[in-house]
């Protein structure tokens, strides 16, 4: 009978800098260590300054880059949490090039006390991917942050004077009302729609300069309808909501970028709200534009939703049933069973 091979085991020693307490890196009454302990399948002992990891090698190998990784994020003068733990050991466990400290570093945007940054090695790539191409498809689940990194980003270069202004649209389409029904003027049955995007900005811009902004037309906020006849130079332009739009609205907003522009297209093709029968302008697209210069699409999936935990979980039971639905036989018709005529005595 064959026996398995034995893994090969190993020891190795970490010294932790004298700058950084320990208790910064392992946290309080050893939290953090405790989550690094749960998630790897080796022996962890410290003593004052020095961690000693023994057990298996490919284990022990990723202890020490995690490690590594954690330290690096110190250096950069972060404060260590659960999350910054769990999410560079997802991004080690994924063997890529990227350092899981170099993605959680990355400041997009500070206000107000707080900073923007990617929090996963795919919201780090559509980050760079902005930077990088003139069109980009943000294309994910709720919660990955497809929208805020890209109104972050369209901040960030209203900023530093890249573009003279921003564009924040979404189409307006909601499921089970129409606009018509909803009571109010235009702008207030819109003004639902695209509240949202207000939302956003309020966490990115002073609050106070934000009237001031809309009313010198700096930053608009408008439905998708208003983008139509324009042709739009030196702005960053930001479409929401994407899957909502059909394939005419799509190519309408596409070719109104004008010189000096940047635009991001951003949705959920698993949340359409559109008509029965209509198709969805963002499940076409991808093939329209398939393989033009300076088009860029980034997916993102559940393991880039940075909600609650339990969003990611959520969608990925609703994948599975969607899949399993996909694939059901359809459901026999049943025939109208013959009445037999009635015999009269």
């Amino acid at each position: 009978m064959a026996t398995k091979p034995q893994r090969t085991t190993t020891s190795t020693r970490i010294v932790v800098p004298g700058a950084h307490s320990m208790v910064t890196l392992l946290g309080s009454s050893d939290e953090l260590l405790r989550i690094i302990e749960a998630s790897l399948h080796c022996d962890i002992h410290v003593r004052g300054n020095e961690i000693t990891l023994n057990g298996p090698a490919d284990e022990v190998e990723l202890a020490t880059r995690l490690f590594e990784e954690l330290v690096a994020l110190l250096d950069h003068g972060d404060v260590l949490n659960a999350d910054a733990v769990r999410r560079s050991l997802a991004m080690l466990r994924q063997e890529t090039d990227e350092r899981p400290a170099e993605v959680l570093s990355l400041n997009i945007l500070s206000s107000r006390g707080r900073t923007i940054r990617p929090k996963t090695l795919n919201q780090k790539r559509y980050v760079d991917a902005i930077d990088a191409h003139t069109i980009i498809f943000g294309i994910g689940p709720a919660g990955t942050g497809k929208t805020y990194l890209a109104m972050a980003k369209a901040v960030q270069a209203l900023q530093a004077k890249q573009v003279n202004r921003i564009i924040l649209t979404r189409p307006a389409v909601e499921a089970g009302e129409r606009l018509g029904f909803l009571p109010g003027t235009l702008n207030e049955k819109i003004d639902p729609y695209l509240r949202p995007l207000y939302d956003a900005l309020h966490d990115m811009v002073d609050p106070e300069s934000i009237p001031r902004l809309l009313a010198s037309g700096v930053i608009e906020v408008a439905p998708l309808a208003f983008m139509r006849g324009r042709s739009i130079n030196d702005s960053f332009i930001v479409l929401d909501e994407a899957q909502n739009t059909s394939p005419e609205q799509m190519k309408m907003f596409l070719t109104r970028l004008g010189f000096g522009s940047k635009m991001v297209v951003t949705g959920d093709v698993t949340q359409v709200d559109l008509p029965a029968g209509m198709r969805s302008g963002l499940r076409v697209v991808q093939e329209i534009l398939d393989g033009i210069n300076d088009v860029h699409f980034c997916q993102l999936t559940s393991h880039d939703v940075v909600r609650h935990k339990l969003v990611g979980d959520i969608v990925d039971a609703y994948a599975r049933y969607d899949a399993l639905a996909a694939n059901a036989p359809a459901p026999a018709k049943k025939t109208a069973a013959k009445r037999k005529p009635s015999r009269g005595h």
